[in-house]
């Protein structure tokens, strides 16, 4: 691993009361063993069970705090929040796929819209109990830009409905922070990587099923498509250093881009993950069906190097090395 970069600090952590919204995604597990590895005390908001979820395959879901709801409903917000007596809160609860979003908006815009204005005003609410508000945003939040790589002052202007989704996100952090002085870090993540990713219309998860099962990687886009590409563990300790940041009070409000400022294409990611797998005989299908997805884009992290002296810890081959051994040992079990 790269070790130049700053670590979170376990003792900031140790009984810390948390609330993560989103604790089934992909994401929110491994946020969720990450807290739990370094003693907080956590909740997590559960709308739907999904025994596929790390999050339950783990057993983690024994060892928090569950609040069922969803974030459409404000009252389950505020009182996980006021019960709980929440210091710091992780909202990462959102629908995340880009395709669904473009087959029928209006569930993403009231789960990523709605539902993100409902948790910041729980957060209001009580601002008493809460220190710390760490919204995970997207590079999708940027919108299609005529200057490449993205940084954190280019104007948010999202068109398709899950960009649109994620850049009102941003706006509404953005307002709560500057009307009622809310203390929050927005965390601006390329695409996120790893293991337990079961959503298999996603690039990296769907190149490793379909090499281990000895079939052509599929690529819905022309292949050419430029991307950012993070590692899962790098976006978890990420997102808990921003949080630590946050006591900071010069910190708050502002948005960080995290990335390992590495852009590709799709093609070039595919062809890497069959290198490692020993798999380059396997020629990717090409399908160029992908719609309602901006071309290229990807990220500058200079303003987190400077004022938050963070860097990745994985390079792109150590933690795809990672990520397909978690798929090796999940398909054979």
């Amino acid at each position: 691993m790269i070790n130049n970069g700053r670590q979170i600090e376990e003792s900031f952590w140790k009984g810390r009361r948390v609330f993560v919204t989103g604790a089934t995604g992909f994401v929110g597990a491994w946020l969720i063993k990450e807290l739990l590895l370094n003693e907080a005390y956590t909740v997590a908001l559960v709308r739907d069970t999904d025994p596929q979820s790390e999050f339950y395959r783990s057993g983690d879901f024994r060892r928090v705090f569950v609040v069922n709801g969803q974030l459409e409903d404000f009252g389950s917000l505020e009182r996980a929040i006021n019960e709980h007596e929440i210091d710091t809160v992780f909202h990462l609860a959102a629908q995340p796929l880009i395709c669904v979003a473009h087959r029928f908006p209006l569930r993403t815009f009231e789960s990523n819209i709605r539902g993100s204005y409902n948790l910041l005003e729980a957060c209001r609410v009580h601002s008493g109990l809460v220190k710390r508000v760490v919204v995970a945003s997207s590079d999708k939040a940027y919108g299609t830009q005529p200057v490449l790589p993205y940084t954190e002052d280019i104007p948010l202007q999202g068109r398709y409905p899950y960009d649109v989704s994620k850049s009102c996100t941003d706006l509404l952090a953005h307002s709560y922070y500057y009307s009622y002085g809310l203390p929050i870090g927005i965390a601006r993540c390329g695409n996120i990587y790893g293991g337990a990713d079961l959503n298999w219309s996603r690039i990296v998860p769907g190149t490793i099923r379909s090499l281990l099962r000895n079939e052509r990687p599929l690529i819905r886009s022309d292949g050419q498509y430029v991307r950012d590409y993070i590692y899962i563990k790098d976006v978890t300790r990420a997102y808990m250093y921003l949080a630590e940041s946050l006591s900071d009070s010069t910190v708050q409000g502002q948005a960080f881009n995290f990335s390992l400022e590495q852009p590709l294409t799709v093609l070039k990611l595919v062809n890497t993950i069959q290198g490692l797998m020993g798999c380059t005989d396997l020629e990717p299908d090409v399908q160029n069906t992908a719609r309602g997805e901006i071309y290229s884009q990807y990220l500058s992290a200079e303003k987190t190097r400077r004022t938050l002296r963070w860097r990745c810890q994985y390079t792109l081959e150590q933690g795809l090395l990672e990520t397909i051994e978690w798929y090796r040992k999940f398909m054979e079990r």
